[in-house]
């Protein structure tokens, strides 16, 4: 037997349990990694909550949680491609990820991907960035960010702003994040100029960027991309990750499966070259799962919140 958070009905944090399941096996062509650690994501808990947006994602009840996760391959199936027993690797596998054993196929598919870890990132910072990074770089990519550019970053604070912050930066882009004012000093330390979000936000932008700014990505509702149209923004430069499939004015709806192939590889380059960092807020055990997600949905924490898995001591 192994573990693996479970939840049989749909519901908050209590919903969630950690249970003993079988324990799985790679078949032919696959291969199975022992978690080490797995990234906790807002979507994770909101699929666990909503019926509907489960639906979508094609999980029914009962289901297992989570999608990011790093760890070691301790089993590879006949015919599986790509990885050996004893690689290091990071990826995503929708409503597994919580679990002592992650199953997944190769070669890997765009919706649960698998990479090796380089030398030089751990797996907590590993298990956070299939998710997060990815729709930031997608998100980014969709506005064709470039240099010169002063872009408006809606959510700047949260576990996918904090990478599109960095990126954009990278890029040599000129960033204004909206967030908290609790969370100012924090993004001030990414280089980017925090603005409060909330009525009046444009007026508030237009102070900070009087020369106007030149492209948008809204990564919490719609708030950000109905301001940077307010703003003369062309909708074509704005891009939105939690708006639906139609985001206001004719921006351009995105997300973690639109990145780019070469996408994780820049992400893992710049983490080793120190010129991105993941700032994890906390770290949990796997039987303090409940706790992790309530932390998260509160949406007080500053970076991303990560569980960690050790061998089941039976």
């Amino acid at each position: 037997m192994s573990r693996a958070v479970v939840y049989e009905t749909f519901g908050g944090p209590e919903v969630l349990e950690l249970r003993e399941v079988p324990e799985p096996h790679a078949g032919p062509g696959e291969v199975r990694v022992r978690v080490t650690a797995a990234g906790l994501n807002p979507m994770d808990w909101s699929i666990a909550a909503q019926p509907e947006l489960a639906a979508q994602f094609g999980i029914s009840l009962p289901s297992g949680f989570g999608y990011d996760f790093a760890g070691v391959v301790d089993e590879v199936g006949a015919g599986a491609t790509g990885f050996a027993v004893g690689d290091r690797v990071h990826g995503g596998a929708q409503g597994r990820a919580v679990a002592d054993f992650v199953v997944v196929g190769t070669p890997t598919e765009v919706t649960e991907p698998l990479w090796h870890t380089p030398e030089g990132i751990s797996d907590e910072v590993a298990a956070t960035l299939p998710v997060a990074g990815l729709t930031a770089a997608a998100a980014l990519a969709a506005i064709d960010l470039r240099s010169g550019d002063t872009v408006l970053v809606g959510g700047a604070a949260g576990g996918v702003g904090v990478f599109a912050v960095q990126l954009a930066k990278l890029a040599g882009a000129d960033v204004i994040g909206t967030a908290s004012q609790g969370t100012f000093a924090f993004l001030r330390g990414f280089g980017a100029e925090p603005v409060t979000y909330g009525p009046g936000l444009a007026d508030r932008v237009r102070t900070l960027a009087p020369e106007g700014v030149t492209a948008a990505t809204d990564l919490f509702g719609t708030e950000t991309a109905e301001t940077a149209l307010a703003l003369g923004v062309p909708p074509e430069r704005i891009s939105t990750i939690a708006a639906g499939p139609h985001p206001p004015g004719g921006a351009r709806a995105t997300g973690g499966f639109d990145a780019s192939p070469d996408a994780m590889a820049r992400i893992a380059d710049a983490l080793l070259a120190g010129t991105v960092t993941v700032p994890i807020a906390a770290t949990f055990p796997i039987e303090q799962t409940r706790d992790a997600v309530a932390l998260q949905a509160a949406r007080h924490v500053h970076g991303k919140v990560v569980l960690t898995l050790r061998p089941d001591p039976h």
